[in-house]
């Protein structure tokens, strides 16, 4: 404890104050603020941050306090939070590093004179959108609330969703400087424990300053090894039901304060391919979009890579496909021509993220006529080589994930190098790249990232390629899911 920290007996209350308002600042920022009253006569101050009290509840709760008569003050602090303060969430506060911590995650502590310790009256509000569905994880059916950026309401869009005792959210606290709220949310009697004792212990070890990109900074944290591996080690949603649905299955989920969405792990590359529209349709249906989904992915790896390799050896090119050839004279490289149109769509993309929403119209308008009319008018770029890319380009856009998207942009663009040098070997080279990328990648637990193919389990890998129906998926929960 500090000098003049409540309790001293060679301090006045006054002198306690005075260096409470020290230790946490007041003087220096204008948010800080330090109302002091009388408190059954005794010097009392509240401590809050403008911003964060809501001021109707502490209206009513200083009146309350100041109407205490002298004699009816109890002689120690238990005694005084149990008869005076009713409010729900009430804390006692006994060291500055707890005080600090408290205060500023927005919690106002209330210290009255003559007691040993302060009090923590959680009556904090935050500023807060509405929990609108989120635009990247959008459904055809299913419910339409998502998950916004205050921790304590994620926990309770989870919690409208799975009202069991066996539902449990730890709260831990990383970083020294941003001291940044992780909540750690599983189902108790679903979860596996060494996964779940792993995670607790990384979150526990972790030492960094601040997390400054909240949800990537933990994630950089957690899973240090392969950086250079593109493929997503966590899948993220910013579904309350999606989150919902991966904890009955025994799931870890973090919540990181700040970040609207869930990380859920250990995760394998089937589980984040996996959308929330499979289970929002019948079976059949549910099933048709997976697998189409599946599919798309792998054109989106492959066919550019492979149309470029055929316009290399076009003898190669099976009768009744001959319309694949170019017909046109080709003035640029096809492999350059390729490579251009890829990095132009994620220009296109920026560009669309960073213009405003009464511009993006009329930039997309343009975009449309210069790449898609006067770019193969001028010679620059072939029908063919603009049609394939925007295949590849929808095909992205249909995989929810980002990450997963972008890491088959990479391995694209890598077969298209190694095969526009070294030709067919390069290919070849490029596919087992690809492969050893993803048979070689672990999730965070260190399972087999594509469980159940290796290690093969064909009644799990079936669930994962077929969508089946609600009886047999409730089956799921136990410690058959918990391997995955």
């Amino acid at each position: 404890m500090g000098k003049n920290w409540p309790g001293d007996v060679d301090t006045t209350p006054k002198e306690v104050i005075e260096q409470l308002k020290a230790q946490i600042g007041v003087d220096k920022s204008f948010d800080l603020i330090a109302r002091v009253v009388k408190i059954g006569e005794r010097e009392s101050c509240m401590f809050f941050i403008d911003g964060f009290a809501q001021d109707d509840i502490m209206f009513k709760l200083l009146q309350h306090l100041q109407s205490i008569p002298k004699e009816e003050m109890p002689e120690n602090i238990e005694d005084f939070s149990g008869q005076f303060l009713s409010y729900g969430e009430v804390a006692l506060v006994d060291n500055e590093e707890q005080m600090i911590r408290i205060l500023f995650s927005g919690i106002p502590c209330l210290y009255v004179g003559g007691y040993d310790k302060l009090i923590a009256i959680d009556f904090r509000t935050y500023p807060a959108r509405s929990v609108e569905e989120p635009p990247k994880d959008r459904v055809m059916r299913g419910s339409r609330d998502g998950f916004v950026e205050t921790l304590v309401f994620n926990t309770a869009l989870i919690r409208r969703r799975i009202r069991s005792t066996e539902f449990t959210v730890e709260l831990h606290t990383v970083g020294r400087s941003s001291k940044t709220d992780v909540a750690v949310c599983y189902m108790d009697d679903r979860v596996e424990r060494k996964n779940l004792e792993q995670i607790k212990k990384k979150l526990r070890d972790i030492s960094i300053d601040a997390l400054s990109m909240n949800q990537e900074s933990l994630a950089e944290c957690l899973y240090t090894g392969k950086w250079y591996n593109p493929f997503p080690k966590f899948k993220y949603s910013e579904r309350p039901d999606a989150t919902a649905a991966a904890l009955l299955e025994g799931n870890i989920v973090l919540l990181v304060d700040n970040s609207p969405a869930a990380m859920i792990l250990p995760t394998s590359l089937f589980d984040i391919i996996e959308d929330a529209d499979d289970y929002n349709f019948p079976p059949v249906t549910g099933s048709y979009l997976r697998i189409t989904r599946m599919l798309i992915d792998f054109f989106a790896l492959f066919l550019t890579p492979v149309f470029l390799l055929l316009m290399s050896h076009p003898e190669q090119i099976p009768g009744g496909l001959e319309f694949l050839m170019i017909k046109e004279p080709i003035h640029v490289p096809l492999l350059l021509q390729l490579l251009i149109l890829e990095f132009a769509v994620d220009g296109l993309r920026m560009a669309a993220v960073n213009t405003p929403s009464m511009l993006s119209t009329p930039l997309s308008v343009v975009a449309a006529i210069v790449l898609g009319d006067y770019t193969v008018s001028s010679g620059w770029f072939n029908e063919e080589i603009m049609l394939y890319m925007a295949f590849v380009t929808i095909a992205n856009y249909s995989q929810a994930n980002f990450e997963l998207g972008y890491a088959l942009k990479f391995f694209r663009l890598l077969l298209l190098v190694l095969t526009g040098l070294f030709d067919i070997g390069g290919f070849v080279a490029g596919v087992l790249i690809a492969v050893f990328a993803i048979v070689g990648n672990k999730t965070i637990s260190g399972h087999s990232y594509i469980y159940p193919l290796i290690p093969f389990n064909w009644s799990k890998l079936k669930k994962h390629i077929l969508r089946v129906s609600l009886p047999e998926s409730e089956k799921m929960s136990g410690q058959d899911n918990r391997k995955a």
